[in-house]
């Protein structure tokens, strides 16, 4: 079913649309919770919820692309569960991602400091539009959708080193570009 007759499903307010919206893109937003969560309880409940926060929000939305709607809903969703396992060492692993990330915009201005969130975001995507599309796959892969190096490696037919080394090479340009845009 495409997409618009999946968000007039939630126009008119028919369950259908969750069961659509679930087949349809369910399995990807499972993959990037879990890729988050490490753990597939934690990302299925993600999903779930997700699934209930998107009947609530269509209507009023009427998101230009569905798919991208709801993974950035599960994703969020994923997030914070994630920032809530983590908290108080309750969980102990490492969110290797978010620690790469951290290092390269860490300075006056942290993420979890009040920088503002608009501006900063703006300028990743302005930063990422002047990557070649290989390298913006690969960060977008590794910062957003929370692939594993070896994942990105296999999808992109490369060495887990040579990823390893290009995502280096890609924060060490993105510090630059934020220096330079005065936003750290």
């Amino acid at each position: 079913m495409k997409d618009e007759m999946i968000v007039d499903l939630f126009y008119e307010r028919s369950e259908h649309a969750i069961s659509e919206l679930s087949s349809k893109y369910g399995k990807l937003a499972q993959g990037i919770c879990v890729n988050i969560l490490h753990n597939s309880s934690d990302a299925e409940e993600c999903v779930n919820d997700s699934l209930f926060t998107t009947w609530n929000s269509i209507p009023p939305e009427r998101p230009a692309s569905l798919k991208a709607y709801f993974i950035h809903i599960a994703r969020n969703e994923a997030l914070d569960r994630y920032r809530y396992n983590t908290s108080s060492k309750r969980n102990s692993y490492e969110d290797e991602p978010i620690d790469e990330l951290q290092e390269s915009l860490s300075s006056e201005c942290s993420l979890e400091k009040e920088c503002e969130a608009g501006e900063l975001s703006q300028a990743i995507n302005s930063f990422l539009s002047t990557l070649k599309k290989a390298d913006r796959q690969i960060f977008v892969s590794r910062y957003y959708l929370s692939d594993p190096i070896h994942v990105i490696a296999i999808r992109m037919g490369l060495k887990d080193s040579v990823v390893t080394l290009r995502l280096h090479r890609i924060r060490a340009k993105l510090r630059k570009y934020l220096q330079k845009e005065n936003l750290i």
